[in-house]
């Protein structure tokens, strides 16, 4: 047996081999980036996506549509990683992001197939992302925060093209004040947490009825009726318990042997309710947010001494309530102090077609704002909410950074310029992976005019011949289908939108080009895992 290989997989174990499992890879990464590529730009096209109960939804935001789909393949799920953290980190350019990555495959699978290794394309595409970026922040545009009309146009930048573009220019306005509202300033400068803004949705009206409220809007009602439905001078207790007979948490028997034993025992129930109540009462809290149940004894003790309460709020909304209102978030009855109640100038309940919420006005933290959606239908507001989250992301990523780049392609074709004149400064065959890199950013403006009906190869023609003339901010006008200057043209997306898209897009590759054996051991029902070629394939 001297010199006869050593198996170390089982019977029912799975591989794939280097060039097999290469292709197999990229081959998935690409599919991935085909799915959204038509839906980017302000001409991109919508998805319907419908599931096993027969939902639909309609969109074109790249992260809805990859994280809605069903994806088995593993290397395939790396690019849907790519369009999430995309999304994370900046909220909009999840389709840049996604087709990025398929084309920077796409130009790798042609060098592997001249006989370019995997190792070295992916330090050449390490080189060039890293470079790329450098070279994004010299020709990006500082914005100040006071400048209002700036920040507008990145917001209509980002509702260009949604179902919701129509009323951009009031969809806008509304994200800047949303944003502003909840901005804060720091040590280490201005920051924007967009989960800051509550966002409620609600069909009737037309989108023109989406307002900001400077507060908080929680999408609950009083318990009952006769509880004051407004209350000036808000004292605001916060509890993650239930107002209620606290049951015994052990097992627990009692018997009970007589009618009068019973009395007694439901009178004690009442007297421990009574006295939650009473101890909610002496704090001097007026308004009461409840995680858990009142049951109804608490509520009539609460009506009587004239406190509005709310039960079952969500654990999010008590956590916004308690930095809104400078609230603390009781776990018991006996914790409750005055000095730790919140306060608001007014807390009151109100009706919006058909459905009544609370709403928290002049809260002792100023920096909270609610948007109120309004559509004709579910879809329509649901869209709208999609589409005003890209807006808030973007523009208080561009508060937080103060760098904007033009849109419409112009900067992956400057990138694509400098790029190919970097490579000439290099020796070896990485030169070869950073030219392909440059090649693959082309990809965008590429995607843009093809969405809107136009010759790719004439516009990439036009807009090579711009920049090489010193035109760094032309760009691709889908509307008009001429290349112009795409800043004064008031199309601007915050720097990070690109410099996230480019270094996301090339980890994930390089993550999938590394890959040279995809091993699956089976499972006990001897089925293999999704993605996994040909069970009969011979093994080394």
């Amino acid at each position: 047996m001297a010199g006869q290989p050593t198996y170390a997989l089982g019977n029912r174990t799975n591989k794939a081999r280097t060039r097999d499992a290469q292709s197999i890879n990229i081959l998935a990464g690409k599919a991935v980036a085909k799915a959204v590529r038509s839906t980017l730009g302000p001409k991109g096209m919508d998805k319907m996506l419908v599931d096993s109960l027969g939902d639909i939804v309609i969109t074109n935001d790249g992260a809805t549509i990859l994280m809605e789909m069903d994806i088995e393949h593993p290397a395939a799920k790396m690019v849907v990683e790519v369009a999430k953290t995309q999304d994370d980190e900046v909220g909009d350019g999840t389709t840049t992001a996604a087709v990025l990555t398929g084309e920077l495959l796409t130009k790798a699978e042609e060098l592997i197939d001249k006989g370019v290794h995997p190792t070295i394309i992916a330090t050449g595409y390490r080189h060039a992302a890293k470079k790329a970026v450098e070279m994004l922040k010299t020709i990006a545009i500082d914005v100040s925060r006071d400048d209002r009309e700036t920040l507008s146009k990145i917001g209509k930048t980002a509702l260009t093209g949604k179902a919701a573009g129509e009323y951009k220019d009031f969809l806008a306005d509304i994200a800047i004040d949303s944003v502003l509202s909840v901005a804060e300033e720091t040590d280490e400068g201005l920051k924007v947490d967009v989960n800051d803004i509550t966002i409620e949705k609600r069909e009737g009206g037309s989108i023109l009825d989406t307002e900001v409220i400077k507060g908080l809007v929680i999408d609950k009602e009083r318990v009952r009726s006769n509880m004051p439905r407004k209350v000036e001078n808000a004292k605001i207790l916060l509890a993650s318990f239930g107002i209620e007979f606290q049951k015994i948490e052990k097992d627990a028997e009692i018997k009970i042997t007589s009618p009068d034993q019973m009395q007694l025992f439901v009178e004690q129930e009442e007297k421990m309710v009574k006295q939650m109540v009473d101890k909610i009462v002496a704090s001097g809290a007026n308004v009461v947010f409840s995680q858990k149940a009142i049951d109804d004894l608490a509520q009539y003790y609460l009506e009587k001494a004239g406190i509005y309460a709310c039960r079952r709020i969500k654990k999010s909304d008590l956590e916004k309530l308690s930095k809104a209102t400078g609230a603390t978030l009781f776990q018991d009855v006996t914790d409750i102090r005055s000095e730790d109640l919140g306060s608001a100038e007014l807390v009151e309940e109100r009706d919006l077609h058909g459905s009544k919420m609370t709403f928290l006005l002049g809260c002792r933290e100023e920096k909270t704002a609610s948007l109120m959606l309004h559509g004709g239908t579910a879809h329509i507001v649901d869209s709208l909410n999609r589409a005003l989250h890209d807006a808030l992301c973007v523009i208080g990523v561009a508060l937080e950074d103060q760098n904007v780049v033009a849109g419409g392609g112009s900067p992956e074709i400057e990138l694509a310029l400098r790029l190919r004149d970097y490579s000439s400064s290099l020796k070896g065959r990485e030169q070869l992976a950073v030219d392909k890199f440059a090649e693959a950013l082309e990809i965008i403006p590429q995607t843009l005019a093809e969405n809107a009906g136009l010759d790719p190869i004439d516009k990439l023609v036009d807009l090579r011949s711009q920049h090489e003339q010193g035109n760094m901010h032309m760009g691709l006008d889908v509307f008009t289908g001429k290349v112009v200057d795409m800043h004064k043209a008031g199309v601007i997306e915050p720097l990070r939108i690109k410099t996230q898209a480019i270094n996301a897009a090339t980890e994930a590759t390089v993550m999938i080009l590394r890959i040279d054996d995809v091993v699956a051991a089976g499972n006990k029902g001897g089925a293999m895992p999704p993605g996994m070629p040909n069970p009969d394939m011979d093994m080394e």
